[in-house]
């Protein structure tokens, strides 16, 4: 955990030069007067569809517990998802490997079983952008060679985890490497809960569920552009998701805590690119999204994890051998 807090700081403190960068780049009293013009009674709508986009990844989230029969109860579950969103900006969000940590201090499940999860909700949500940035790549065909890249290598993962044959005759063969052979319990438990998460229907609906969520977040950054006195028109609806989707993505890519730096420049980049050659603008609507998407989750996230901290105690030890038992992959085949 210290290692993680270190990282966290780091990030911090490499958010601060990205928002001095853009600021910079925007004209900073340009980009203060453009603050001051915006009209702030958006501010709780556009906070709203955040609020709505992190809701339903909640959703998804206490879905993929009940698929893998773990009894922990809905309000538990949502402290420890609340808690997860404050790791956004450790790098590749790794961090959020603090879900199953803390699932394991409530009832013991191994963390091989339930980091899966994290796995299947990033790919779902990355499925769910590319699909959101298709508008934008019908008119514009930008960026369509590394999206598609993004599309096969997650249908290939995807394939390999289903065609058990092969997912299990390369696990076989990682056990001959004197490297993998000690994790190797672990990592049939882990591909047993991946192969539940994104078998057909899980993994239609969690997309379905991505779909609808990440769509808040894109009509807030619309509402964002409006607000910086842009027409309000369909076309700009299009854009707006297909920039923030596709920075989303590269983000991701990167590995970089919580996309800063690449995701900020290429939400910067394409609104230079597609919307307006305004620099003030399209600084001002790249750091008011992403206060207004990451910074406010990570915000969240604090604030759930310092209030729930002493929260993680786990009940009794029957019920702590139940939940272990419910996880087994015996027990998870049963879902498919």
């Amino acid at each position: 955990m210290a290692r993680i807090r270190t990282k966290v700081i780091v990030s911090l403190v490499f958010g601060l030069v990205v928002v001095a960068a853009i600021s910079f780049y925007a004209d900073l009293p340009s980009l203060l007067q453009a603050f001051r013009l915006f009209p702030w009674a958006l501010l709780p709508a556009i906070l709203g569809l955040t609020l709505l986009n992190y809701g339903l990844r909640f959703v998804k989230w206490d879905y993929y517990l009940h698929c893998l029969h773990l009894r922990v109860p809905r309000g538990m579950s949502l402290k420890i998802f609340i808690a997860g969103l404050s790791m956004a900006i450790t790098p590749g969000k790794v961090g959020e490997l603090l879900k199953p940590y803390l699932i394991k201090r409530y009832n013991g499940t191994p963390i091989s079983r339930t980091a899966p999860v994290i796995v299947a909700e990033r790919l779902t949500d990355g499925l769910a952008m590319l699909i959101l940035a298709g508008g934008g790549l019908a008119l514009y065909g930008i960026g369509w060679q590394g999206l598609l890249a993004i599309l096969l290598a997650a249908l290939a993962l995807i394939g390999v985890i289903q065609y058990r044959p092969l997912a299990l005759k390369l696990l076989s063969w990682g056990e001959r490497l004197p490297v993998v052979r000690r994790f190797a319990q672990g990592l049939y438990a882990f591909y047993e809960s991946a192969y539940v998460l994104l078998s057909f229907r899980p993994l239609l609906l969690a997309v379905g569920i991505g779909l609808v969520s990440w769509s808040g977040e894109c009509v807030a950054f619309y509402l964002v552009l409006v607000g910086l006195g842009l027409p309000g028109t369909l076309t700009l609806l299009i854009q707006a998701a297909f920039i923030l989707a596709t920075s989303t993505l590269i983000g991701s890519v990167t590995g970089l805590p919580g996309g800063l730096g690449s995701a900020d420049l290429s939400i910067l980049g394409l609104i230079f690119a597609l919307v307006t050659r305004d620099a003030t603008i399209a600084g001002a609507a790249t750091l008011l999204i992403r206060f207004c998407t990451l910074w406010f989750g990570v915000s969240i996230g604090v604030v759930g994890l310092l209030l729930f901290r002493g929260s993680w105690k786990g009940p009794a030890s029957p019920e702590r051998a139940d939940n272990q038992n419910a996880a087994s992959p015996e027990a998870l085949a049963a879902v498919d």
